[in-house]
């Protein structure tokens, strides 16, 4: 089982439009409306790949309640943890070109109250799991330091955690020993204080986030592919897209991907890239199932493409 930790989660409302014309009036091509988050996300890969998962959130108001019908209808377990303000909806815009523009709220202010819960009910819900998945950014009310605490009482637990997140929160968390953290190239880049412009500048910055405590890095450079770093050794992933319809949520469906496949090796790698791949092909936020997924598609090596230019370099 995998327990899904979101602790800012939302309401995506995700429009499909040709071109954004600045001050003009822009007509969307199609729209959906999605339970969003980077753990909620997970979530919806797990279930959609059969697997059991349960999803802990603060939810609040009307945008909360629509969250958790919509989580209830793709058959997704939540352990919910009531808020009082209203949990935030998040706008995506999807040009036919591939490009993403998105517009996040900041989400409700957590009392010390509500806050204590979310913990007790992580602490409850994760009895059995095999991973918790950490994801996403810190509402207000938060500290920095809460996934770092977090982590340090599922290792007391013996509990294997991942964490993706970025700043403040992904510093400290490293403090404590994550099993996997899922960076992309800009939380690389601001982790290590300086550009990325090759794949070999990510995995020197991967590597650093192993020094500084994880024990294992997934990171994703977009179109390039994705980079893991353990102990075991460092490989190199990447997959044929011919088309590119919406990449909201293709991280998140790689870490599921990543999870379900254990969670280490070449083999995991594989699945993060088949998964991630397979999400950019869809709608909105759609997750992939299994048989949406085209492993043949999929490439892994352990020779590192170092000097080739990311197609996104992060200045």
């Amino acid at each position: 089982m995998i327990l899904t930790v979101t602790p800012n989660p939302s309401l995506d409302r995700t429009y499909e439009v040709p071109a954004l014309d600045r001050g003009g009036v822009v007509r969307a091509t199609g729209e959906r409306v999605d339970p969003g988050g980077k753990g909620v996300n997970v979530s919806r890969a797990v279930t959609a790949a059969g697997r059991r998962t349960v999803a802990v959130l603060p939810l609040g108001g009307a945008p909360g309640a629509l969250v958790a019908d919509l989580l209830d209808a793709q058959g997704i377990e939540v352990a919910p943890v009531p808020v009082a303000g209203a949990t935030r909806s998040n706008i995506a815009l999807a040009e036919a070109d591939g490009v993403l523009t998105k517009i996040n709220a900041p989400g409700p202010d957590l009392s010390a109250a509500e806050r204590e819960l979310l913990l007790e009910t992580v602490r409850r819900q994760s009895r059995g799991a095999d991973w918790i998945a950490c994801c996403g950014s810190l509402p207000r009310g938060l500290a920095p330091s809460w996934y770092a605490a977090l982590v340090a009482r599922a290792h007391a637990a013996g509990v294997r955690v991942a964490v993706d997140t970025s700043g403040p929160a992904l510093r400290e968390a490293l403090r404590e020993r994550p099993d996997v953290v899922k960076p992309n190239a800009e939380e690389l880049a601001e982790v290590v204080g300086r550009p990325l412009a090759t794949i070999g500048d990510a995995l020197k910055a991967a590597a650093e986030l192993r020094e500084l405590g994880a024990r294992a890095v997934l990171a994703s450079l977009g179109a390039d592919g994705q980079l893991l770093v353990d102990d075991a050794g460092t490989w190199f992933g990447s997959a044929r897209v011919d088309a590119v319809r919406s990449n909201v949520g293709a991280g998140d469906s790689s870490l599921a991907g990543f999870l379900l496949a254990g969670g280490g090796g070449p083999e995991a790698l594989a699945s993060a890239v088949a998964h991630g791949a397979a999400a950019v092909r869809l709608p909105g936020s759609v997750m992939p199932t299994p048989a949406d997924l085209d492993p043949a598609a999929v490439t892994v090596t352990d020779q590192v493409p170092v000097d080739r230019p990311l197609r996104e370099p992060v200045p």
